[in-house]
């Protein structure tokens, strides 16, 4: 897991190892060879092309798999049309359920029969690494800048193995929710935040909730003193065999976790299904959820309805859990260069806005202007978002820490429960591939 303490600068230059050779899908003629200095039709005063480099014959076209809802599908028709009318290349959609995409992939890649682009979710980035279904980026120094822009932690979420293998695109993540009518003057630090909470908290009333019984609305906190859940070296690479989950600062962080329990601010079990009702019902003060809620939330309580960044704790900002998603380049295209130049494209301030306006999912960009009361605090929680680890042994973490955090709530010494989960964790890691 990524350690709160550990920034990423200089990723983006470390990430560009070399092209992999295209197998191709029979338009020989149209072969991603950056070494071509015949006629590009390139408009030199375009500032999306690189500059000063070589850059291989365009396309006719560009086949891209966009996940299969209507809203997506709608801001893709419209941003491929703009790319479309400055580059001169043809985009065709494919509506691709994204979930589905690597079963798809792994049949038509090979085939020469998949897209140039496909969209995925970044922590699948170890199974798509494994099966060898996306190009290793070859980055020119021009694209490398403008991916500069991005939200540097999403853009690392989509590397492996130090090797920079997709664009993002979209980034999700939580926030706090607060009920102004119960709550006028939103917390800024997790001290005002407790004691709001210790003087709400009674009567069928509560002052703060959250589903502390999972890891990925819990992350902030195991984190914010030094916890983490994997090792990484200088350059982001995870290593499954180094878990902070036991840790002192991650038992520290545990156990004020439980004290919520013990002084009784919220229920042992309590869920978002139950923090939900009580905040709808207008029994609740506070609530960390996602923007998923949004529509429920203020449908029930309306103007009342208020969401902020994560309050500080120890004057640094709490750093919760992301998910990301993002732009792969198909290993078997013949168009890698223009394929990722599509992918930034898609991507960039201009089409992330409309992006954003159409299909409503916070954008990867971090340049793009988010006019929203609500999704703007969600959209700056982002700037303080770690990506949940993209490496495959992250699978066998979640189940053990979810029953250790049960147990803790129920009163289980804290260090005792951490130990076996983290036992618990290491042994299923060392079953995996057997």
């Amino acid at each position: 897991m990524i350690d709160s303490k550990l920034l990423y600068k200089g990723m983006l230059l470390l990430s560009t190892a070399g092209l992999l050779a295209a197998c191709g899908d029979g338009d020989a003629g149209d072969a991603g060879d950056t070494g071509d200095t015949g006629d590009t039709g390139t408009d030199p005063d375009t500032t999306e092309e690189a500059t000063n480099e070589d850059v291989p014959e365009k396309p006719e076209s560009l086949h891209m798999w966009v996940n299969n809802e209507e809203q997506q599908l709608d801001a893709y028709e419209e941003i491929t049309a703009r790319f479309t009318e400055e580059y001169g290349i043809d985009v065709q959609i494919t509506p691709y359920e994204m979930l589905e995409q690597l079963e798809g992939m792994s049949l038509d890649g090979p085939a020469g029969q998949g897209p140039d682009l496909f969209f995925q979710p970044h922590d699948r980035m170890g199974d798509i690494y494994l099966q060898g279904l996306a190009a290793e980026l070859d980055l020119t120094d021009d694209q490398l800048e403008r991916l500069g822009e991005y939200n540097e932690e999403a853009v690392q979420s989509f590397s492996f193995e130090g090797i920079q293998f997709g664009i993002p695109a979209v980034v999700e993540t939580y926030a706090l929710f607060v009920n102004n009518e119960l709550v006028p003057e939103a917390p800024e630090t997790m001290d005002e935040l407790m004691d709001i909470a210790r003087d709400l908290t009674g009567d069928g009333q509560h002052g703060f909730m959250m589903n502390a019984g999972d890891l990925y609305f819990t992350y902030p906190f195991i984190t914010a003193d030094g916890g983490y859940i994997f090792g990484q070296d200088e350059d982001g690479v995870y290593d499954p065999t180094d878990i902070g989950l036991n840790t002192p600062e991650a038992v520290s962080a545990v156990e004020m976790i439980q004290s919520w329990f013990d002084e009784g601010l919220m229920p042992p079990g309590t869920d978002l299904e139950v923090a939900d009702s009580l905040f709808m019902d207008g029994q609740l003060g506070m609530v960390v959820n996602g923007p998923w809620a949004i529509p429920d939330y203020r449908d029930a309580i309306g103007e009342n309805l208020q969401v902020v960044e994560l309050p500080t704790q120890d004057g640094e900002p709490l750093n919760s859990f992301s998910g990301n998603k993002g732009w792969l380049v198909n290993y078997y295209t013949d168009h890698e260069y223009w394929a990722t130049e599509l992918a930034l494209f898609i991507t960039n301030e201009e089409s992330s806005t409309t992006y954003f306006e159409v299909a409503g999912e916070l954008p990867a960009h971090t340049a793009v202007e988010i006019d929203d009361e609500f999704m703007a605090p969600i959209f700056a929680q982002t700037q303080n978002a770690h990506p949940m680890p993209n490496i495959p042994e992250m699978s066998q973490v979640w189940e053990p820490m979810g029953d250790a955090l049960q147990f803790v709530q129920q009163g289980y010494d804290v260090q005792e429960v951490l130990d076996e989960a983290v036992a618990n964790i290491e042994a299923n890691i060392s079953m995996m591939g057997q």
